[in-house]
């Protein structure tokens, strides 16, 4: 590739914005040249901003470290710097959406990890290996911007990462019913065990919001594009419960689900082993191949173990048994939430965006 996109993060500071930092530090298509946050942050060097709360092993990367953080809010400045950005402020939605916006509307593109926009009609909410034919949706998102270049796209929540990837190459058995039960790492609450020591020893049956994305998101990500709309699939019924769980990174699933035509277990099994999407097959620098993996060991997939496969990018699955008659099946499937259910997510989003001729140098 001759050049790097230029790319700015917005809401740099925090564990979603550090994780979109790291990731892009060495990217081979992109080029972080714009770091934003709040007004408390703006004008500091960014290792000033994050010293004493980074994250991550590894310390901040040279890269970012000398770059001066700006406001968020001052769109000018930032979109000068870069050909388009991430997004992972933490505002509500209201002022997400109008600041993704505002963004978009400046000409720059926005792949955001925010939920602001996850229910915009015309904005592809994306787990690229399964729905990547949404990005067509954006020619009508732009035409209702007004942008020649500018849209939103944006991820879904993290709590169906592990999931609905499991569940997408069975869709030719007619999947019709679904109970999940998610047992989720503190990290996507943003905290640590050193920020949030009553979760030590401690299970919280209760995340605000999270069981109705866990059971509404999937059916827009199944939907199909009709009349410059995504129109939400309407099957398979899904039920949801999600705990917070002493874990620092990866969310768990235990999945029960039946079909319309129920496929044997050497069926499932090779559905997964041969499943793959448009992000393997153009060979994308953060897609995971394989992107399933099951596990025979009924003691796997392990937060542990398992939540950094292919670098955090793939589903680890295993325990797949049939049910006792309420359902069809029953399994476990693991996915690492601020790698592949956050900041991992968008940037192989924005992978594909850029394979498919979204995003383009200013």
């Amino acid at each position: 590739m001759a050049s790097k996109l230029k790319v700015g993060v917005l809401g740099a500071t925090g564990m979603v914005g550090q994780r979109f930092v790291s990731l892009l530090a060495e990217h081979p298509w992109f080029e972080i040249t714009a770091v934003a946050a709040s007004p408390s942050s703006a004008g500091k060097a960014y290792a000033d901003a994050v010293a004493g709360r980074w994250t991550l092993p590894g310390g901040v990367p040279a890269g970012a470290a000398k770059l001066t953080v700006t406001d968020a809010a001052d769109v000018a400045t930032v979109a000068g710097a870069c050909d388009f950005v991430f997004c992972a402020v933490d505002m509500d939605k209201a002022a997400t959406a109008k600041l993704e916006d505002d963004y978009a509307r400046a000409e720059t593109p926005v792949v955001s990890n925010n939920s602001a926009h996850r229910w915009t009609p015309d904005v592809p909410m994306m787990i690229p290996e399964i729905n990547s034919d949404h990005v067509a949706i954006i020619e009508a998102q732009r035409r209702r911007l007004g942008t020649r270049h500018g849209f939103v796209a944006v991820k879904p929540n993290c709590s169906i990462q592990s999931y609905v990837p499991a569940i997408h190459p069975l869709w030719s058995f007619g999947p019709t019913r679904l109970a999940v039960c998610t047992y989720q790492a503190i990290s996507g609450a943003g905290k640590t065990f050193e920020s949030w020591p009553e979760m030590v020893d401690n299970v919280i049956p209760f995340i605000k919001g999270e069981e109705e994305k866990s059971e509404q998101e999937p059916l827009k990500i199944w939907g199909t594009i009709r009349d410059g709309k995504i129109m939400t699939a309407t099957s398979p019924a899904i039920t949801a419960q999600c705990l917070r769980v002493p874990v620092s990174d990866g969310h768990m699933a235990a999945v029960f689900v039946s079909f319309d035509k129920k496929p044997a277990k050497d069926e499932i099994l090779a559905a997964w082993r041969e499943f793959s999407g448009k992000p393997q097959a153009l060979k994308l620098p953060s897609a995971p191949t394989p992107f399933l993996r099951y596990h025979d060991d009924d003691t796997r997939p392990q937060s542990r173990l398992d939540r950094d496969a292919g670098d955090g990018q793939a589903v680890s699955i295993g325990r797949l048994r049939p049910d006792t008659g309420v359902f069809d099946w029953r399994f476990v499937a693991l996915s690492h939430n601020t790698v592949r259910g956050a900041a991992g997510g968008a940037v192989l989003t924005a992978e594909l965006l850029k394979a498919e001729g979204y995003l383009t140098a200013k």
